[in-house]
């Protein structure tokens, strides 16, 4: 399934998260984002006049993913090949 064009949360590694539309996303897990709005306005006020940001992969901390956009079964099934395979 695929995510782009669903809302996600990126969280960066400076305790900043944005909340947007997942516009790309490449190899190295560099996130552009639209429609984006600063999770935390009251920490990050120079944020909120930002609409389209590119987060480089190194900054990212964590992504949270809509939950019908994760194929559960799939992952359970690479995760027990992989545990075989060890």
């Amino acid at each position: 399934m695929d995510i782009v064009g669903r809302e996600v949360i990126v969280e960066m590694k400076e305790d900043l998260a944005f909340r947007g539309t997942l516009h790309a996303v490449d190899q190295y897990l560099n996130f552009k984002l639209v429609n984006t709005t600063v999770h935390d306005p009251l920490n990050h006020p120079e944020m909120l006049c930002v609409w389209t940001c590119f987060i480089r992969g190194s900054a990212v901390r964590y992504v949270h993913l809509p939950p019908d956009g994760v194929d559960v079964e799939l992952l359970q099934d690479a995760t027990r090949r992989e545990a075989r395979a060890s």
